[in-house]
């Protein structure tokens, strides 16, 4: 089943590009960005463009693009997963494949910040735009909004998350914004994740752009997450990251769901590389949660 798949892509790609736009058009979306269960279930995969393809002790797990494809066909295929989030390579090929009817979609949209580099917080925005994501028919986009104040192109990262903010508003679709209070440390940058830190990057967001009645908040599962809630009245989704000890996770993700302004998980690694390999359990397992 993947080979035929791989092929049905490749296929596509070299025959007859035109299919990605007509798969676009023909997709039936979904009717609310919350599923039955009163929540939003996204699985991430944006991860690769960023150059981050490392889950657990393997650098590489996210960089075959089949394997990667095949576990989120079973994340989606899942009952209570109502989207996904990724960049236009991947997105495209999980259109082609058919798999995106009735699931809300976004476009991850700055990937310029590749994890490592010394421009890490130089986070241009390198792939989707407001322009397309409305002409293929998407919910909205997804922009990482990393703030160094010791960092001095942190106001431009700010500047283009704003201008980002605005187009999306203009034309109604969420503006997804994944804010981080960073820092240089050891050549390496690093996402504050006190609870301080977390609220001091909500208030930060939060203000961005002319408009703000279809932002909403990507953000970490921290202590405090009463607090962290409670510096924005913007919907929030809460990030899953690359998980450790996948019971705590479960706990910590489930208690912060019940404050009013979280509005679901958008969750990628721990849910398509979960330890153990079942992806269907691990996607199932956070369902439950909602």
């Amino acid at each position: 089943m993947l080979s035929d798949n791989v092929n049905r892509i490749v296929r596509a790609r070299v025959n007859d590009p035109g299919a990605v736009a007509a798969a676009a058009a023909s997709r039936v979306r979904a009717t609310s960005l919350l599923g039955e269960h009163g929540k939003a279930m996204i699985i991430a995969a944006d991860q690769p463009a960023r150059g981050a393809n490392g889950v657990g002790g393997n650098p590489q797990a996210m960089a075959d693009r089949f394997e990667l494809l095949d576990r989120l066909c079973t994340a989606l295929e899942r009952p209570g997963v109502t989207g996904v989030l990724a960049t236009a390579d991947i997105l495209e090929d999980l259109l082609l494949l058919g798999v995106l009817d009735g699931k809300s979609v976004f476009g991850s949209m700055n990937r310029a910040g590749l994890a490592g580099s010394v421009f890490e917080i130089d986070d241009r925005f390198t792939g989707y735009d407001a322009e397309t994501i409305a002409a293929m028919g998407f919910d909205g986009g997804k922009m990482l909004t990393r703030i160094a104040l010791g960092d001095p192109a942190t106001p431009s990262v700010l500047e283009n998350t704003a201008h980002a903010v605005d187009e999306l508003n203009d034309r109604r679709l969420i503006a997804m914004v994944e804010p981080f209070l960073s820092r240089w440390q050891d050549g390496k940058i690093r996402n504050g994740l006190s609870t301080d830190a977390v609220i001091t990057s909500v208030t930060i967001a939060s203000g961005l752009g002319r408009r703000t009645a279809y932002t909403w908040l990507k953000l970490p599962v921290v202590d405090g997450m009463e607090r962290v809630l409670a510096s924005s009245t913007l919907p929030a989704l809460l990030l899953g990251g690359e998980v450790m000890d996948a019971d705590a996770a479960f706990a910590s993700w489930g208690k912060a769901l019940r404050q009013p302004t979280a509005q679901g998980l958008v969750v990628g690694r721990s849910l398509l590389y979960p330890a153990g390999g079942d992806v269907a359990g691990a996607v199932d397992k956070a369902v439950s949660l909602l």
